[in-house]
C-alpha cells in the first residue's frame, strides 16, 4: 500500500495557540482524506505544541525550530519537509471550507496546464463572514488584477510542488512575501481561479499585519520602487498599489494622532 500523500499542508506557527483548535479541525474535517500536514513551530513560547499533539492523527507532522525565524525563511524550511506532489498553506488563525483541497484537486485534474490555483474566500470578523471578490477573476498568466489587488491569498492557494525546484519565498522580506512570491512565479506559470470560497481569513487584532503595520507600509513601499521599472516595461501599471500605500500611511497617521 502506497501511503505517499498527495497534498502537503504547511502550517507556519509562532504564538498561535489561540485560534488553533479551529484551524486544525478545518483540516482534518476535509473531504479529500490523502493530506499531510507539515506543523512548523516558529519556536513558539505558548501552548501551541499541546495542541497540537492533541490531534491524535498520524497525517500531523510536528516540527519545532530551535530559534525564531523569519517567517519566510521558516516557510521554505517546511517546504523541504514535504512528501506530496502538491502544497497548500494554512495559517494558524484562519479556516478552510471542508471541500477546499477536494475542489481544488479535482480542478486540476480536469486543468493539468494550471500550476498555481487559488480561489475566492471569506473575511470573517466578529464572527460574521463576507464574500472578498464579488467580480470573477481571470486565469492565465501574470495579470493586472494580481497586483491591484493582492489577488491570491497565500491559505487559498495550491500549487504542483515542482515549483518550489525554481522559486521560494524571499528571507528578506517579512510581511509581503507572499505577494511576491506570486507575482514572481505567475510570470511563467499559468494560475487558475475557483470563484468558490474555499477558506476564512480571520480579522483580529493580533494579526501579524496589524502588530506590525509600520513593517508593512515600508516594505510594500520599498517593493514597489524595486519593482516598477521591470513591470512598466512589461506593460503593468503600480498607480493602485502607490494609492494603497499613499491611503495606508494617512491610516497609520490618523491612527497615531487620535491616539495623542
Amino acid at each position: 500500500m502506497n501511503n505517499k500523500p498527495i497534498i502537503s499542508i504547511i502550517m507556519n506557527c509562532y504564538n498561535g495557540e489561540a485560534f488553533l483548535n479551529e484551524a486544525i479541525n478545518s483540516i482534518t474535517k476535509q473531504t479529500f482524506e490523502n493530506w499531510e500536514l507539515i506543523f512548523f513551530d516558529n519556536n513558539s513560547k505558548d501552548n501551541s505544541e499541546k495542541i497540537v499533539k492533541s490531534f491524535k492523527d498520524s497525517r500531523i507532522k510536528y516540527f519545532k525550530s530551535d530559534r525564531l525565524l523569519n517567517l519566510y525563511d521558516a516557510r521554505n524550511l517546511a517546504v523541504k519537509k514535504t512528501n506530496g506532489d502538491y502544497i497548500s498553506f494554512l495559517d494558524t488563525d484562519d479556516m478552510w471550507t471542508k471541500d477546499k483541497l477536494e475542489k481544488q484537486i479535482n480542478f486540476i485534474k480536469k486543468n493539468s496546464n494550471y500550476k498555481i490555483l487559488y480561489s475566492n474566500y471569506y473575511v470573517l470578523k466578529n464572527n460574521e463572514k463576507q464574500i472578498m471578490y464579488k467580480n470573477e477573476f481571470p486565469s492565465g498568466v501574470i495579470n493586472q488584477k494580481l497586483l491591484d489587488f493582492y489577488g491570491i491569498g497565500i491559505n487559498t492557494a495550491f500549487l504542483d510542488k515542482s515549483i518550489f525546484d525554481q522559486y521560494n519565498f524571499k528571507k528578506d522580506l517579512n510581511i509581503i512575501g507572499d505577494f511576491d512570491f506570486f507575482i514572481q512565479t505567475s510570470k511563467k506559470f499559468q494560475i487558475g481561479y475557483i470563484s468558490d470560497p474555499l477558506t476564512f481569513y480571520r480579522i483580529h487584532e493580533n494579526s501579524f499585519t496589524k502588530k506590525n503595520y509600520k513593517m508593512y507600509i515600508n516594505e510594500l513601499s520599498n517593493w514597489i520602487r524595486e519593482n516598477e521599472k521591470t513591470l512598466l516595461k512589461n506593460n503593468y501599471s503600480l498607480k493602485k498599489q502607490k494609492f494603497y500605500v499613499i491611503k495606508l500611511k494617512i491610516k497609520s497617521f490618523l491612527e497615531r494622532f487620535l491616539k495623542l
